[in-house]
């Protein structure tokens, strides 16, 4: 798997392509997490050419972490330029989410699509995270655990969650979290002009279906789908039925667009 310096930054990603490949999607995780919260459903979906990166200070790739969503997404459209990629489908978990909408704002030319994942167009995060991060890092990791899940998840699941929290640098999750608290663009959705799905889990206690339901209703087109009892971690939840509706959500762009998306 690559690694791709930018800057002073090295960004480590994993790439599967496709050979009938239409799209480029780039998967963009979370605060505190890597490109191991996506599932092989996704990371492989046919069809496509599918980046999951790193952001810088997470996971494999090197450099350090920012604290403002605007910085991450500045990050990520270096990376883009310098591997060369034509505009992408952004696929965004939680922060990432931000980031993926921050990129349609700012730097429209990237990005031919959104799939925005358990995000929000706003991201305030309780003081009691924002706090306990610093003062008491493996509580506030067990907390946002507890909170990242939906109805009855698998033992394994939430155990491999908890240890890519836990291996993290708690300065780089402190600044992800204080980038999300800092985070709104409710008032912008409607300059969105990008196909778009939304794809929120009813059990979700860390960005409510609320949350979805609200970007849907404000991007102009966009679509929502609902997947019952998942929570935070829904691409993780329930990896079938995400992938399904982004394969369905590709179709629907490729019958737009014609035979050369």
């Amino acid at each position: 798997m690559p690694e791709q310096p930018v800057g002073e930054d090295s960004i480590f990603y994993a790439v599967h392509t496709d050979v009938h490949a239409r799209h480029t999607l780039l998967l963009i995780h979370g605060a505190g997490e890597s490109h191991l919260v996506w599932p092989g459903a996704l990371r492989n979906l046919p069809g496509a050419t599918v980046y999951a990166l790193d952001l810088p200070g997470h996971g494999r790739s090197g450099g350090r972490g920012r604290s403002s969503i605007a910085d991450y997404t500045r990050v990520v459209v270096e990376w883009m330029a310098a591997l060369g990629l034509p505009p992408a489908i952004w696929v965004g978990h939680s922060m990432g989410g931000a980031i993926a909408q921050w990129a349609a704002l700012h730097h429209p030319e990237r990005v031919a699509g959104l799939i925005l994942i358990a995000t929000g167009a706003r991201l305030r995060v309780s003081p009691q995270i924002l706090e306990g991060l610093r003062s008491d890092f493996h509580r506030t990791v067990e907390l946002i655990t507890e909170w990242s899940w939906g109805v009855d998840p698998p033992v394994r699941l939430v155990e491999e969650g908890r240890r890519m929290l836990l291996s993290a640098d708690p300065r780089v999750m402190e600044g992800d979290y204080r980038a999300c608290d800092a985070f709104d663009v409710m008032s912008r959705l409607g300059e969105i002009r990008t196909p778009t799905l939304v794809i929120g889990g009813t059990a979700d206690r860390m960005t409510p279906i609320k949350y979805a339901e609200y970007l849907a209703a404000h991007i102009p087109g966009a679509r929502l789908v609902r997947i019952e009892g998942a929570g935070h971690m829904v691409m993780l939840e329930q990896p079938e039925a995400v992938a399904e509706a982004i394969r369905s959500f590709l179709t629907e762009i490729a019958s737009r667009t014609g035979p050369d998306a």
